[in-house]
């Protein structure tokens, strides 16, 4: 068995010493040294080439090193080619910190309060209650039951929506196209955690924010993809929406002359929500190529057809 992994050299070196330690029968290689292309049967990689997969006759697994798959080029990977998310603790664990971070943010008016403090200006805002607060997820995965589950015990009045349908206990779940308008007209804050597809692409517009009760906030940790920057502008702009706070952009790093920088109803963070942990992300991965060896599921498989 043999990995190729492609991605930073940095990570790379702690992944090396931990498959030598703990998996010394999978042979891990890079690019920094020769390798026989035809014995390459593992590839974890973030933005593989088109030619790289090409001249891997004998690859089976396409492993992210991150929890998205839609830097994947997939009409460049042979049918067969199974396709793997990285599912690890530290994934989840940051995103519950920063999805909880930005939602008491909202909750709590620090938009308000931040532009008040420029101006030296003391302005109570009137507390909403917890409970009286309805936030809403879109995306049920594990990414999002993990950010609902964390959010519980605050007493927010939670609800989610996904594309099939979902059972979450103290979560009011909608399922398709058709339950979207009724999920979005009850979320004063709505968290998109879609995977970036086709259907999803583009998905926070003008259409669906604008279905938003006056005063709603978003929280955007998927994709810069999902959103419609001039459409979100635009609605906080009119005052419908009342602020924002994106850690995912489209391009990425976000240009210095973006309107997004100086808005003051809007917080920027450069896609730090959720990092993949060097040590636990290369023991998930091992773990994931046993069960394949033993012929059981595979932990984050994609199925290509859905993108997701």
């Amino acid at each position: 068995m043999t990995l190729l992994y492609t991605s930073d050299p940095a990570r790379g070196r702690i992944w090396r010493a931990i498959f030598a330690a703990e998996a010394a029968d999978i042979e891990f290689v890079d690019p920094s040294q020769p390798y026989d292309p035809a014995t390459i049967r593992y590839l974890a990689a973030w933005a593989p080439s088109a030619e790289l997969i090409a001249s891997l006759p004998r690859l089976e697994i396409l492993f992210s090193i991150g929890a998205g798959i839609d830097q994947f080029d997939m009409s460049a990977l042979p049918p067969h080619v199974r396709v793997v998310r990285m599912i690890e603790p530290g994934i989840a664990a940051g995103m519950v910190e920063y999805v909880t971070m930005a939602v008491l943010a909202l909750h709590r008016n620090l938009i308000d309060y931040r532009e008040a403090q420029k101006e030296a200006r003391w302005a109570p805002i009137k507390l909403v209650p917890a409970g009286e607060r309805r936030i809403g997820v879109m995306g049920l995965g594990n990414l999002g039951q993990a950010v609902l589950g964390a959010l519980a015990p605050f007493g927010f009045a939670l609800s989610g929506w996904s594309r099939s349908p979902r059972s979450i206990a103290g979560v009011t779940c909608h399922a398709g196209e058709a339950a979207l308008p009724d999920f979005l007209a009850g979320c004063d804050i709505l968290i998109c955690l879609l995977p970036l597809t086709e259907e999803t692409r583009g998905i926070l517009c003008r259409q669906t924010l604008s279905q938003l009760p006056h005063g709603a906030a978003l929280v955007n940790v998927g994709r810069g993809g999902h959103l419609v920057e001039q459409d979100l502008l635009s609605l906080l702009d009119e005052q419908h929406l009342s602020g924002a706070m994106l850690d995912v952009t489209d391009p990425e790093p976000l240009p210095a002359d973006h309107p997004f920088w100086a808005h003051p109803r809007i917080i920027i963070t450069p896609h730090i929500a959720s990092m993949t942990r060097a040590d636990s992300a290369a023991r998930a991965l091992i773990a994931n190529i046993r069960r394949y060896e033993a012929g059981e599921p595979l932990d984050g498989e994609v199925a290509r057809n859905r993108g997701y």
